[in-house]
């Protein structure tokens, strides 16, 4: 039953009005609904994200969500003319080209939020 219904992520959030900023300014988001506090964004084929306030924001060393895109280097060119700084790891398995990394049938590029959350962009090949 879970397997076929639609899932969303969580994004935390220490200071929701910074992050909606950077949400809707650099990201250029825009938001769905206020609820509780938080704010609901939503994306293609029918995806959202909830972000809520806690203290807890930025505490996982791992990705929190990633969008599924066309084209991962266009996309970092657009972010980054947004000001979004994009993150550098070294991953000897995948080959980097700038802030592109491209191994496993994918390439993909992180960035972290004004709240210290992991995001990605991914490119399946």
């Amino acid at each position: 039953m879970m397997q076929s219904s639609p899932m969303y992520s969580y994004i935390p959030a220490t200071d929701i009005t910074r992050a909606r900023q950077f949400y809707e300014q650099k990201l250029g988001l825009k938001a769905k609904q206020e609820i509780n506090g938080g704010v609901v964004y939503e994306f293609g084929k029918g995806t959202a994200c909830f972000m809520y306030p806690t203290p807890n924001a930025g505490t996982s060393k791992a990705s929190q969500a990633f969008w599924s895109v066309d084209d991962v280097a266009r996309e970092v060119a657009e972010l980054k003319s947004r000001g979004v700084e994009f993150e550098q790891y070294d991953l000897p398995e995948m080959k980097r080209d700038g802030d592109v990394y491209t191994g496993g049938g994918a390439r993909a590029a992180w960035f972290k939020d004004s709240e210290g959350n992991i995001l990605a962009i991914i490119q399946n090949e």
